[in-house]
């Protein structure tokens, strides 16, 4: 179905099938689509689950206008890429995504773990869970840099995981906080258990048919005291960041608006004290002038004559 769908194009659309991977491409993509393929087929392991098996299809878009196409109006303007766990179908930007985009390999990657998780667990992971997982399996660390700007933490506290769910459909900003977010919960998770990760926590999931059992009987704890735990160690570890940054940038704006009412005032200063000294050295010249003139006209001769003592005649 979906290669009859990319046949209706101008260009003739090419396949290339590699293990449980059928990619469907554009020939400007030809290259970028062997490496994505040949990494995945190479990676095809995921924290905690076991090996997928089910088959995935990859749509490459040659173009920003078919991608969208592809994905349909509902899907976010700043997404690289799209995942339908339904049809375990994936569509991304080809050649033509820009850097903001991100590497095309980790962007796979992400979608991939998708669908291992779902294959696993079915549609129960929440979308906090299943965003954060994602993240966590394709190694984007970079995701914490916007915890280290976001001032929210700081100000307002960190969300709840039903807040959380919320954010991931609002605006750009808001919801690239809200994967940085995620990450960092199943991260925190992970390291409840240095020796399996999330291995026993997804085992008991499945068996269990419930997420908080899964945290009841394999870490002994609830899923909101786990929330409570993550809220204030976010908080903690990032809010301090984010404010220390927001003064930093409101101290650079301070300085931008303040050095050139500075220098300005320095400029004022300078001009004045020139012109005092201007003035000191034309009274000096004047004084000296009047001194000179007095002694042309004789009268200081005058005064020494004025002022000399009488000598009595012989």
């Amino acid at each position: 179905m979906l290669a009859a769908t990319l046949g209706a194009q101008d260009d003739a659309p090419e396949r290339l099938d590699r293990g449980r991977f059928t990619a469907v491409f554009f020939p400007s993509d030809r290259i970028l689509t062997q490496s994505l393929l040949d990494y995945s087929v190479r990676t095809d392991t995921f924290p905690g689950l076991p090996r997928p098996r089910q088959h995935v299809w990859l749509a490459i878009a040659p173009d920003r206008r078919r991608f969208r196409e592809w994905i349909g109006p509902g899907a976010p303007e700043w997404g690289a890429a799209i995942t339908f766990p339904d049809s375990r179908r994936i569509v991304m930007q080809g050649r033509f995504a820009g850097a903001d985009a991100g590497d095309p390999r980790e962007v796979l990657r992400h979608e991939l773990a998708h669908l291992a998780l779902h294959e696993f667990l079915g549609d129960a992971p929440p979308r906090w869970f299943d965003e954060g997982y994602a993240s966590y399996a394709a190694h984007e660390w970079r995701r914490e840099d916007a915890l280290a700007a976001n001032i929210a933490l700081a100000l307002k506290g960190t969300p709840t995981f039903d807040e959380l769910d919320d954010e991931f459909g609002a605006g750009s900003t808001t919801a690239q906080n809200a994967y940085a977010l995620a990450y960092r919960a199943v991260v925190d998770l992970a390291s409840l258990d240095t020796t399996s990760g999330l291995s026993r926590f997804f085992a008991a999931w499945h068996d269990a048919g419930s997420m908080d059992r899964a945290f009841r009987s394999t870490y002994g704890i609830t899923m909101v005291g786990f929330e409570q735990r993550w809220q204030q160690r976010t908080r903690r570890r990032y809010g301090a960041l984010a404010l220390a940054g927001d003064f930093a940038i409101g101290g650079l704006a301070l300085l931008v608006m303040v050095l050139p009412l500075y220098l300005a005032r320095r400029q004022r200063d300078k001009r004045r004290l020139a012109a005092l000294l201007a003035a000191d050295e034309a009274a000096e010249r004047a004084a000296r002038r009047s001194a000179i003139e007095a002694l042309l006209r004789g009268d200081d001769e005058t005064d020494l004559r004025d002022g000399a003592p009488e000598i009595p005649p012989p």
